[in-house]
């Protein structure tokens, strides 16, 4: 007989088992935890680097071992150590695409009790300015875009600049040095003690005031998002081999194509660190083009693909799709956004073992949060699924109490893999993560058998492709201009992306602009991402309720219902 999916968790997380539940005190706050977490990222790399010879990184035509890997990890960090001066509690910052450095840099950074801080390769000069600034980063190890984009800033503030994949003979910034001729061959790992409460990453994510805000994690933190993501696939597992199924819930050689941004939460724990310390190849792509990924799943055999969904659609409605074979995939899904019905029932039917997946996390929770697949997706193809021991869910209405299975409100988390705070923001800490539980500022129910529905967000952001887009940060720029009278930022519904950034503008008297004008205004102070795409000029004064509080759905219906976008 088959078991439940709280009689497979059960199973996973018994005493003795690799998944084994326990409790522990994390600040005032008594958790659940995985007793058996490495206590550190470095004690967990460590380990990863004993398999030696066993194929981890493939980067187009590169193939790097676990224990290339794990040499060049304890070369970094005693440069950074030795060389730059870098202590337990610095910043240090990673600015790059997609690149074996990037693993290498971070792995370097934290295994000397440094802060890794995850720079987003699409922002603007002004945007790296800020981080850099913020952080307090005393060293940014970058690759040539984004040395470039450093340089002025570094200058400034005094921090250090290592060049990462640059061309022979590129003349760098000043006060800049290539990271193959600072690094000592064959240097070990120094020996700094690194605890399971000191502090490892700084990932940013947009604030609704427009500023971003530094999301701060420890080694426990991200290492219980980890093993909760192993103990998921381990009761599913279990409970596939107790339904008759033949078919595993990870692949003998699991192998992981890596086709969204290190710099987001989800491409460096969910899929990165999964990776690095379950043994797993990692498939690394240059940039993101659905033939050249077929082509890849096909060469490296890749069992895992964890994207956005609208990657998902991208590999589906390719025209070579047919022409590859792809029969190596076990799942096929992601997160980031959600994923239209049609999505899952597509994925299903045409990946042939490739079985649909979903994940619903943030960069609070470490990526880490309920999921769904297999034959429980397709059963409940809207819902992002349930939790495993560690994570407790709750939906709270507006006064902050339970509500009952099946009621409407916002959702709440609770659980060791939260972030510990926001760097250097107590107010922003203190609204977002009270009595232990995040509130993650989405909207949505539970039902009788645990499934979480997420069904709007009560943050005022435009999910796009799966970027968070705070519609404050763009309005704040748009203000910027010295044409503009009001402005208000919301998405509209977009077939691939799930959603674009659109802009209503009302002129002031007299002024003149057209949307080609203010794109290229926005786009000189923020990422192209959030570049609204959509703009309308209206001559009259934006609608707003009797509070006087613009109000963005009657725009956006009215938006996106008035035909295509503007080129």
């Amino acid at each position: 007989m088959a078991l439940s999916y709280e009689e497979s968790l059960a199973a996973v997380t018994a005493p003795g088992q690799q998944f084994e539940v326990g409790t522990a005190r994390i600040g005032a706050i008594e958790e659940k935890v995985f007793v058996r977490a490495p206590a550190s990222l470095k004690e967990a790399f460590a380990m990863a680097h004993v398999r030696g010879e066993g194929e981890f990184l493939v980067y187009e035509d590169e193939h790097l071992s676990f224990g290339e890997v794990g040499r060049r990890v304890a070369e970094l960090a005693a440069t950074l150590h030795d060389r730059y001066g870098v202590r337990k509690g610095d910043r240090v910052a990673v600015a790059m695409r997609n690149y074996p450095e990037w693993v290498v840099s971070f792995a370097a950074i934290v295994s000397i009790g440094a802060i890794s801080v995850s720079m987003n390769a699409w922002w603007t000069e002004e945007e790296i300015a800020y981080a850099l600034e913020d952080s307090g980063a005393s060293v940014v190890v970058a690759d040539r875009e984004r040395l470039e984009a450093s340089a002025r800033a570094a200058a400034r503030l005094g921090v250090a600049m290592i060049g990462v994949r640059l061309q022979e003979g590129a003349v760098l910034p000043a006060g800049a040095e290539r990271l193959e001729d600072v690094v000592v061959a064959g240097a070990p790992i120094p020996e700094v003690e690194v605890g399971p409460d000191d502090d490892a990453t700084i990932l940013y994510t947009s604030g609704t005031t427009g500023l971003a805000k530094g999301a701060v994690s420890t080694h426990r933190a991200i290492l219980q998002a980890v093993m909760g993501f192993g103990c998921r696939v381990a009761a599913e597992g279990v409970r596939r081999k107790s339904a008759g199924s033949t078919e595993p819930a990870i692949a003998a050689d699991p192998a992981f194509i890596l086709v969204v941004p290190l710099f987001h939460v989800t491409g460096c724990v969910a899929v990165m660190l999964s990776c690095y310390l379950g043994g797993a190849k990692l498939v690394m792509m240059y940039r993101w083009e659905p033939e050249r990924a077929l082509e890849l799943i096909e060469r490296e055999r890749v069992t895992n693909f964890v994207g956005v969904p609208t990657q998902s659609w991208d590999l589906l409605e390719s025209p070579r799709f047919a022409d590859f074979d792809i029969s190596s995939l076990v799942s096929v899904g992601g997160g980031g956004a959600p994923a239209p019905p049609e999505l899952v029932r597509r994925v299903a039917s045409t990946f042939g073992r490739g079985r649909p997946g979903i994940g619903y996390g943030l960069t609070e929770t470490n990526a880490y949060g309920p999921q769904n697949a297999g034959e429980d997706y397709l059963t409940h193809p809207t819902s992002t699924g349930r939790g495993t021991p560690i994570l407790e869910i709750e939906v709270r209405d507006p006064a902050g109490r339970p509500l009952p299975p099946g009621e409407r409100g916002e959702i709440w988390f609770k659980g060791p893999h939260l972030i510990r705070g926001y760097w250097n923001q107590p107010e922003a800490t203190a609204e977002a993560i009270v009595d232990g539980w995040l509130r993650t500022g989405d909207v949505g129910r539970i039902d009788e058998e645990g499934f979480v529905y997420v069904e709007d967000r009560a943050k005022d952001m435009v999910l796009r492709g799966g970027e968070n887009v705070y519609s404050a940060e763009v309005e704040a720029v748009i203000y910027e201009h010295p044409a503009v009278h009001e402005a208000a930022v919301f998405g509209v519904p977009h077939e691939r992306l799930g959603e674009e950034v659109a802009a209503a503008v009302h002129l002031k008297p007299g002024a003149r602009l057209t949307p080609e004008e203010l794109r290229a205004h926005v786009a000189a102070h923020l990422a192209p991402f959030k570049v609204p795409s959509r703009i309308v000029i209206l001559e009259e004064t934006l609608p707003r309720n009797a509070a006087g509080k613009i109000l963005k759905r009657q725009l956006r219906d009215e938006l996106a219902s008035s035909g295509s976008p503007e080129p």
